[in-house]
């Protein structure tokens, strides 16, 4: 699976928890909010954001394991959870955390979700969240992964699945040609098969419904200006290395258009949250 720095995490953190959607969010706490207690299995959890993100919504305990095929990552997300909680103690190799009222324990694994996915999701969680995650996935896998989670009636809530859509102002003459062979990388192998990219939320949504859950979804768009101009320019140069690696247009025309969105007025990139559950 392809990386991610804790740098770029850490600076997209504040644009995801602002576009997450709050009617999806809603229905996620809504099924929940009986239950004293709730198991959590995030995937490929990166910092831990998604945890920051949705407790709020969930009962007053809540164990959560998160998972990720890197150990360096785990480790950070241990230390963001230990600064972001208002406690925060080792118990053995749990991290138990106080904040707002609620208690939250956590637990690291590193674990390959190629090999390991049934395994994983054999530990019966109450709930499986990912949050941009599934637009690296292939069909074939994400396929595999929805016949995991009816076998075991598993719900999922997973968040910000880039759909493909995209928009910056000004408008630049190479936005076209850029967006053309960004959505060719994005549909390179990242780990899990010929990615789905911007499809995946199409393909998640069919998959879940033939395997007879009741979907939800909303967009979860980043909205970026000025006030996130360093998220900007990381995601352009982003964009602008993965368009050289098609080499599917001129170096000087990708130059041009970086320097462009560097100074973009605004940029708007669509997202998906999707909410699954068992019927």
């Amino acid at each position: 699976m392809a990386g991610f720095s804790p740098e770029w995490l850490a600076l997209r953190e504040p644009a995801d928890h602002a576009a997450r959607n709050p009617q999806v969010l809603a229905a996620v706490g809504g099924h929940f909010a009986d239950k004293a207690s709730l198991s959590v299995l995030d995937l490929g959890c990166g910092a831990g954001s998604n945890l920051r993100a949705a407790y709020a919504i969930l009962p007053d305990r809540q164990h959560w394991t998160l998972v990720d095929h890197d150990a360096a990552l785990l480790g950070f997300a241990r230390e963001r959870l230990t600064h972001w909680a208002d406690e925060a103690r080792e118990q053995g190799e749990e991290l138990v955390l106080a904040k707002d009222g609620k208690t939250i324990t956590v637990d690291t694994r590193k674990i390959d979700l190629n090999t390991d996915l049934e395994w994983v999701l054999g530990w019966q969680p109450d709930l499986v969240t990912a949050a941009a995650l599934f637009d690296l996935a292939s069909k074939r896998w994400i396929e595999r992964f929805v016949a995991a989670l009816a076998a075991q009636h598993l719900p999922l809530y997973t968040v910000l699945t880039h759909d493909g859509r995209e928009s910056w102002l000004p408008e630049h003459l190479a936005d076209a040609g850029i967006h053309a062979a960004f959505t060719d990388h994005q549909h390179r192998d990242k780990g899990f098969g010929p990615a789905t990219g911007p499809d995946a939320c199409k393909v998640m949504a069919e998959a879940f419904r033939k395997s007879g859950f009741a979907v939800s979804s909303g967009d979860s768009d980043w909205l970026l200006d000025a006030t996130r101009r360093p998220l900007q320019e990381a995601l352009a140069e982003g964009i602008a290395a993965a368009v050289g690696e098609t080499g599917r247009l001129d170096p000087k025309a990708i130059a041009d258009w970086l320097a462009a969105r560097r100074e973009a007025e605004s940029a708007m990139i669509g997202h998906q949250d999707l909410w699954a559950r068992p019927i």
